[in-house]
């Protein structure tokens, strides 16, 4: 595989233009996912001071969103709340396995799922993230101990996100098999897998370094609120 496109360095911006834009809001050129989907604001890859205008009354005064891509200056209109750097993994060819013990998830699962996401913090995850994608799930004796789902979906591209385990269940390969089911529907779909993972998290960059992923970009996650006036 080549170099990976340049949409891939601005995902929320190109997912809420293309395959997601059922759950955008909207404000001239600048995207947000509804917030009880996802909290990332897509700006144009080349944002004018018309487009941070519209992001900040998109947002609105006292909330918070994050935006993935390389450094750029934030304008004074809003004020930075945390950076951190992320590393951006695409799938290698035919990677992924179909995993006969997981579970389709549905709305109902929901509560168990927040549950498990704010037990191991994989990033975001909220009531209705579920409508970004195919959510995959492993039980023990009844209860979710492990998760792996689909959220940004841009044009030829699928993320796999909320990859977690339960503590008591880590060590035992069931995220990596997750990782695998998920990136078969994918790739079924006739799309390409791709994640991202903090720059500092040097456990899981070995791990998707090993099961043959390729670095596809580096990048910041800056949150970001609107200062007011």
């Amino acid at each position: 595989m080549g170099s990976a496109p340049e949409l891939l360095k601005n995902p929320a911006y190109y997912a809420l233009n293309g395959p997601h834009a059922r759950l955008a809001l909207i404000r001239g050129r600048v995207r947000r996912y509804q917030p009880e989907v996802a909290p990332f604001l897509g700006l144009p890859d080349e944002p004018t001071e018309q487009d941070w205008a519209d992001a900040a009354e998109l947002v609105g005064v006292g909330n918070t969103v994050a935006f993935k891509g390389p450094d750029r200056p934030v304008p004074d209109s809003f004020k930075v709340v945390q950076k951190f750097g992320l590393v951006q993994f695409v799938a290698p060819d035919s990677f992924g396995v179909e995993e006969p013990e997981a579970v389709l998830l549905g709305p109902d699962d929901v509560p168990e799922m927040v549950a498990l996401v704010a037990l191991t913090d994989p990033g975001p995850f909220r009531p209705r993230t579920i409508e970004c994608g195919r959510y995959l799930g492993l039980r023990r004796d009844g209860e979710l101990i492990a998760m792996a789902g689909e959220r940004y979906h841009l044009p030829g591209y699928i993320e796999i996100s909320a990859v977690c385990t339960h503590p008591d269940y880590r060590g035992q390969g069931l995220g990596s098999r997750l990782v695998r089911a998920v990136a078969a529907g994918i790739e079924q779909a006739g799309e390409r897998p791709f994640l991202h993972t903090g720059a500092t998290n040097a456990t899981a960059i070995r791990l998707y370094e090993k099961l043959g992923f390729s670095v596809s970009n580096r990048m910041s996650v800056t949150i970001v609120e609107p200062a007011g006036r």
